[in-house]
């Protein structure tokens, strides 16, 4: 049996052609019951509608937008070519995606920039920031002005209508527990975690997941307090230092934040005992070459490509007040060790 077509829903949901239309295309002059009924309908015979073609029907184009962070990393650098590649594979479909940028660490940078986004030029937006108030007023400020949300790697619970794309943070964090558990034996001493800011919601998230199972497991170990970078990396290379100097009985090195590379190369000079254990979170490709070299022992990733993809999908599915397949949209938690790690393509 071939796939349900609009034909098929009327016939289900007891309306016209017209009617779907109109509900499909969120048109005025429907009553909210006839709206339920063709709604319940789709879910009743599974139905999908056909975007593409519905878009160039109607000459529906899709102007999205990603806000990133300012600074780059090799993380924001993998998410920047994803979108890139989303742009080329998704022009058939009228979907163009554009990119803003703003200060990770300055709310209200980043509530007005939002804010500027013009009305009637943007039709959603993927908002990869902390959580903070300003960012959660400025998010239902978009949703007021009849633009889509959805929150992109970064969670924000408090705004209700940005559906978020990304890992479980929480079991992220438990996975580097289990991990760092397991790999260090019975062995003594002291855990460092090193994040960005403790005030990202994904950073309180995994150092919850992350003591929880440490505490369960590896109550030998003392986790030491988190200790923030705020962004920048040359302050995130003489903390882990000073941290190093003066703790010398560290077993195992936690490293939340993306951009690692001036991090572990204060690790490479201050110098580890042999058996420490490194673990961090993003396949890029400083994480890539520590795992072939052994200096890193594990990371935690997600697929960029699929993060990207997923984020698009949804902006798109709720400007068009669609709804989405959850199991497409899930996004999947990976650990890569040296032995696992993917070729580059």
């Amino acid at each position: 049996m071939g796939k349900p077509t609009t034909r098929d829903l009327a016939k289900a949901a007891g309306v016209s052609l017209a009617t779907v239309d109109r509900v499909l295309n969120a048109r005025a002059g429907v009553r909210q019951a006839t709206i339920e009924r063709v709604q319940k309908a789709i879910r009743e015979i599974d139905f999908v509608r056909d975007m593409a073609a519905a878009n160039l029907a109607r000459s529906k184009e899709y102007r999205l937008v990603f806000l990133l962070p300012d600074h780059d990393d090799e993380f924001v650098d993998l998410v920047r070519a994803a979108i890139a590649e989303a742009n080329k594979s998704m022009a058939h479909e009228r979907t163009t995606v554009s990119i803003v940028r703003a200060p990770s660490n300055d709310p209200h940078q980043i509530s007005q920039t939002l804010d500027a986004l013009p009305r009637g030029k943007v039709d959603g937006v993927a908002i990869m920031a902390p959580e903070t108030p300003q960012v959660r007023d400025s998010i239902a400020r978009l949703d007021a002005r009849d633009i889509a949300v959805v929150a992109f790697v970064s969670h924000q619970p408090t705004a209700e209508t940005a559906y978020f794309v990304g890992i479980n943070n929480e079991a992220a964090g438990r996975t580097v527990g289990q991990l760092m558990a397991r790999f260090t034996g019975e062995r003594q001493g002291c855990i460092l975690v090193l994040t960005e800011s403790m005030q990202a919601r994904d950073s309180q998230e995994r150092r919850l997941g992350f003591d929880t199972i440490m505490a369960k497991y590896a109550p030998r170990l003392n986790v030491r307090p988190s200790m923030e970078s705020y962004g920048d990396p040359v302050r995130a290379a003489r903390i882990i230092k000073a941290a190093l100097e003066s703790r010398p009985s560290v077993a195992g090195i936690y490293l939340m934040n993306h951009d690692i590379c001036e991090t572990m190369q204060a690790i490479d000079e201050e110098g580890t005992p042999q058996q420490t254990v490194i673990i961090g979170h993003e396949l890029t490709p400083h994480t890539r070459a520590r795992l072939q070299d052994g200096t890193m022992d594990a990371v935690i990733t997600q697929d960029v490509g699929h993060l990207v993809r997923s984020a698009i999908r949804v902006l798109r599915a709720k400007t068009a007040r669609m709804g989405t397949v959850a199991s497409q949209e899930r996004i999947r938690i990976e650990i890569i060790l040296r032995e696992n790690m993917p070729e580059v393509i």
